[in-house]
């Protein structure tokens, strides 16, 4: 089986985008990783063997968290394909802290038992999940509240951040980032921090293009990772409201797909690539995880494509996270301070 594993060259140019993207500390992350957010639906063997199929055809960035359930499942996979002949130098993996997990005297064990369950000896990127420590039970719908939920307190996350950073000295992790973050926390964050943030995972699909938070990133140094690239059409029940829209369904899509020969899903990967952020799609279909990896190396979208694509921005959150929110009578906004102040308590 050693002999089966490829080789992907990811120093392809700029033409199409597919380069791996250089970090702040000069690190280089493959431009497109595996989703492994199965939601409320997907085995957690399955997700474990798409893990499998994604590695055997070249992906070589898997985005990991401890929430999803799966990690011990992955482990075992990754246990294998290393045996196997992957190197681990050659994959970039990810994990999170999940919101019950900022204490202090939790971050570090929360992240020993990630590497525990993923059978690694450290973790390529960690990242603080949510940037509220308020958590809901698995599956709950969209009016569960924590009795315990507060607002962001930045006096607590920089607490969470020292242990994140510390993660980093012990050499349990090789670098740290954040998610589901705003312009206004990353501003404090960056201010505060002594290890900065090499990367940031936040939704980015063409409804959804979060064009002042991506410049605000890109020109820190800081890398968006973007999740739900394709408009997340597999998320929870509790995520979906009636003025959601598909990107995969928008009629400019599919016109350059048809004109293509793709998918429309294909179209939104190429263009995330392109752009610059880089897209971690979830699928357990190998036609389709085969497809978006063969998909950002062929028929660049032009610049004209891209042009059309950025005015498709209809700045349509979908992953809201109502269950974040910490008092009575609030809407999902105040997650993510819109009139660019962080919402008070």
């Amino acid at each position: 089986m050693k002999d089966e594993i490829p080789v992907v060259d990811f120093s392809t140019g700029p033409d199409n985008g597919a380069e791996s993207r250089i970090v702040s500390t000069g690190a280089r992350i493959p431009p497109i990783g595996l989703g492994t957010f199965g939601s409320d639906h997907v085995p957690h063997q399955k997700v474990a063997e798409a893990v499998k199929y994604a590695a055997s055809i070249g992906y070589r960035h898997f985005d990991c968290a401890s929430v999803y359930g799966n990690e011990n499942w992955i482990g075992q996979v990754f246990k294998e394909l290393f045996q196997s002949g992957l190197r681990r130098g050659d994959v970039w993996i990810t994990s999170k802290l999940w919101n019950d997990k900022h204490g202090e005297n939790d971050v570090i064990p929360s992240c020993e038992k990630s590497l525990k369950d993923l059978q690694l000896d450290y973790l390529d990127l960690y990242l603080v999940h949510w940037p509220f420590p308020n958590h809901h039970p698995p599956g709950c719908d969209v009016s569960a509240r924590n009795p315990h939920a507060v607002p962001y307190i930045h006096e607590s996350y920089m607490r969470t951040w020292a242990k994140m950073e510390e993660l980093v000295d012990r050499g349990l992790v090789r670098h740290i980032g954040t998610s589901n973050m705003t312009i206004p926390k990353m501003k404090l964050l960056l201010r505060d921090a002594r290890i900065k943030p090499v990367a940031n995972e936040m939704e980015l699909h063409p409804h959804f293009q979060q064009p002042e938070f991506f410049r605000f990133l890109m020109d820190n140094g800081i890398q968006p990772i973007g999740y739900s690239p394709l408009g997340s059409p597999g998320r929870p029940e509790r995520d979906r409201t009636p003025n959601d829209t598909s990107p995969t369904e928008d009629p400019a899509i599919r016109a350059i797909a048809q004109r293509l020969g793709v998918h429309t899903a294909v179209v939104c990967i190429k263009w995330a690539v392109q752009r610059g952020q880089i897209p971690i799609p979830f699928s357990t279909n190998p036609t389709n995880i085969l497809g978006n990896l063969q998909g950002i190396f062929e028929k660049p979208l032009t610049p004209q494509d891209m042009e059309t694509i950025a005015k498709l921005d209809r700045n349509c959150r979908l992953i809201k996270g109502q269950v974040f929110l910490w008092k009575d009578n609030q809407s999902w906004e105040d997650l993510w301070d819109m009139n660019g102040s962080i919402t008070p308590a």
